[in-house]
C-alpha cells in the first residue's frame, strides 16, 4: 500500500513538474535585469553560429575574423573530452556482453575513431557543413542548401588551420578546430548503434554499415541542423545533438535489431552483465567526456559554457536519482546498472536542451528522461525485442523526449540566441520540435533499413550459429578478452 501511494505521489510530481519548473523558471527570470553581454550573444550549438541561424553576421563581423586564445584552448580540451566519450562507451558496451564478446564489443565502439577519423577529413566534413558558396562583405556572406553540404571543403580544402570559418559557425576558434570538434560527434554516433546488435552482427557487415551511415545518414543530418540546414532554419533547437546523435542512432539502433533479428540463444539462456566495473567505468568516462560534449557546444569558454555544463550535471544527477528510486519503489533493489541508465538517460535528455535551459530546467528534464527511459526498458523486455543493450529504449526515446521537453522549457533568459518554449508563453517552438523529431525519425529509420538491405545483398549481416555459440572475439578478432575460453587462442572460424 505504501509503495503504491509512493509511486502514484512520484508520478503525479512528474505530470505537474512541467508548469511548477515553468512558473519557477519564470519568476527566475527579473524583466528588470537585463542579460550580461556574454549571455546577449552567446555561441550557438555546434555547426550553428552565435545568431543560431536566425541573425546573419554582418559584413564586418565577416571581414575581421579574430582568433580567442582562450577559446581555442578550451574547443581543444572539448574536442579531447569528447573522444574520450568513445572508449567510455566500449567498456559501458563492453561490461554487459557475455565474456566471450568483450572484445568485439568494445571493437564496435573503437573502430569508429579509425573509419571516421579519415573520412570526416575527406568527404564528410564537407556534406554537413560546407556552404554552396561563400562571398565576404555579402549579405548573408554565404549560400547553403537545405538538405546536404557541397563538395567545397573535400579533403579540408580551405579549412584553414588560422582563421575562423568563413561561415561563422565558430567566429573565434581555427576552423580546423571546428572540424575537428565535430568529428567527434561523428565518431560517438554510429558507435551507440553497437548496442543493439552485439554479439551477433558480422564485423564485416558492421565495419562497412558504419561507412555508409556515417557518409548517408550523419552527415546529411548533422547539416539539416546545424550546417544552415532546413530543420536548423526551420527553428528546432538542438545545442548538442537530441536530434543529430541520439533520436539518429536509437532509431537505427531499433531498425538494425529487427533487420538482423535476435541472438540465436536470446530468450533461451541468460545473457547476463559479465562486468558491471566495466559497466560503472564507462558510465564515469561517458559522464565525463560529455561536458566537452554539452559545454563545447557553446564554442566559446563563457557564460553559455557554464550554462551547459551546469545543466548537464544536474540533469545526470536528478535522472539517476529518480531511476534509484523507481527501482527500489518497484523491485525492492537498487542496482548499479540501473543507476548507471538512470545517469545515461539524464545525459541524453538535457543534450538538445543544455544551452536553453537553466538548472530547473535540466532538473525538470532529467526526471523525467528517467521515468519514461526506465519504463521502455521495461516495455522492451516485456515485448522481448532483442535490443541487446537498450540502444533505443535509453537513446531514442531519451533523445525523444529531451528533444520535446527543450520545446517546453527553454527560455532566451539563459540564451537569447535561442527561443521561448511553451512554459515561456510561445508554443510554437513546441511544433518546431515535434517537426525536427519526427523528420529524424523517417529519415534515419528508412535510410537504415535501405543502407542494411544493400549490405544484405552482397555479404551475411550476421555471424553463423555456431559463431554465435562459440563468441564473437576468436572467431571474428583470432583473440579473446581473458584468455578463459579458448586457451589456444586459435580460431573456429567454418568449423
Amino acid at each position: 500500500m505504501i509503495k503504491k501511494v509512493l509511486i502514484t505521489w512520484i508520478l503525479a510530481l512528474c505530470l505537474l513538474g512541467g508548469p511548477m519548473v515553468g512558473n519557477a523558471l519564470t519568476q527566475d527570470a527579473s524583466p528588470s535585469v537585463s542579460p550580461s553581454p556574454e549571455l546577449s550573444t552567446p555561441a550557438a550549438p555546434p555547426g550553428e553560429p552565435a545568431d543560431a541561424s536566425r541573425q546573419e553576421a554582418s559584413p564586418a563581423t565577416a571581414a575581421a575574423p579574430k582568433i580567442d586564445t582562450g577559446d581555442t584552448a578550451f574547443m581543444l580540451i572539448s574536442s579531447a573530452l569528447v573522444l574520450l566519450m568513445t572508449p567510455g562507451l566500449a567498456f559501458f558496451y563492453g561490461g554487459l556482453v557475455r565474456s566471450r564478446n568483450v572484445l568485439n564489443t568494445m571493437m564496435m565502439s573503437f573502430i569508429l575513431m579509425a573509419v571516421v577519423g579519415v573520412t570526416w577529413v575527406l568527404w564528410g566534413y564537407s556534406l554537413a557543413f560546407a556552404p554552396t558558396s561563400v562571398t565576404p562583405g555579402a549579405d548573408p556572406p554565404f549560400t547553403a542548401n537545405p538538405f546536404i553540404g557541397s563538395l567545397n571543403w573535400l579533403f579540408l580544402n580551405n579549412v584553414a588551420f588560422d582563421q575562423p570559418d568563413p561561415v561563422g559557425y565558430a567566429g573565434t576558434i581555427p576552423h580546423q578546430v571546428f572540424m575537428v570538434y565535430q568529428m567527434m560527434f561523428a565518431i560517438i554516433t554510429p558507435a551507440l548503434i553497437s548496442g543493439a546488435i552485439v554479439e551477433r552482427m558480422s564485423f564485416k557487415a558492421y565495419f562497412w554499415f558504419i561507412l555508409l551511415w556515417s557518409t548517408f545518414i550523419y552527415s546529411p543530418l548533422a547539416h539539416w541542423v546545424w550546417g544552415k540546414g532546413w530543420i536548423g532554419t526551420f527553428g528546432a533547437l538542438d545545442f548538442a545533438g537530441g536530434t543529430v546523435v541520439h533520436i539518429s542512432s536509437g532509431v537505427s539502433a531499433l531498425v538494425a535489431a529487427w533487420v538482423i533479428g535476435p541472438r540465436k540463444s536470446f530468450m533461451v539462456t541468460p545473457h547476463a552483465p559479465h562486468n558491471v566495473p566495466y559497466v560503472l567505468l564507462g558510465i564515469g568516462m561517458l559522464w565525463f567526456g560529455w561536458f566537452g560534449f554539452n559545454a563545447g557546444s557553446a564554442l566559446t569558454a563563457g557564460s553559455l559554457a557554464a550554462v551547459a555544463f551546469v545543466a548537464t550535471m544536474v540533469s545526470a544527477a536528478a535522472a539517476g536519482l529518480t531511476w534509484v528510486v523507481l527501482e527500489w519503489l518497484l523491485r525492492g533493489k537498487p542496482t548499479a546498472i540501473g543507476i548507471a541508465s538512470g545517469f545515461l538517460a539524464g545525459l541524453v535528455g538535457v543534450t538538445p536542451a543544455a544551452g536553453y535551459v537553466n538548472p530547473l530546467g535540466a532538473i525538470f528534464i532529467g526526471s523525467i528522461s528517467s521515468v519514461c527511459c526506465f519504463y521502455a526498458v521495461s516495455l522492451r523486455a516485456k515485448l522481448q525485442f532483442d535490443d541487446s543493450l537498450d540502444t533505443f529504449p535509453i537513446h531514442g526515446v531519451g533523445g525523444t523526449v529531451g528533444a520535446l521537453l527543450t520545446g517546453l522549457v527553454a527560455t532566451t533568459t539563459v540564451n537569447s540566441a535561442g527561443d521561448n518554449g511553451l512554459f515561456f508563453g510561445n508554443p510554437a517552438q513546441l511544433w518546431e520540435q515535434i517537426v525536427g523529431v519526427l523528420a529524424t525519425y523517417v529519415f534515419a529509420g528508412v535510410g537504415t533499413f535501405a543502407i542494411l538491405k544493400l549490405l544484405a545483398l552482397v555479404m551475411d549481416l550476421r555471424a553463423k550459429p555456431s559463431v554465435e555459440d562459440q563468441g564473437l572475439d576468436i572467431n571474428e578478432h583470432g583473440e579473446e578478452g581473458y584468455g578463459e575460453d579458448f586457451a589456444t587462442g586459435l580460431s573456429f572460424k567454418g568449423e
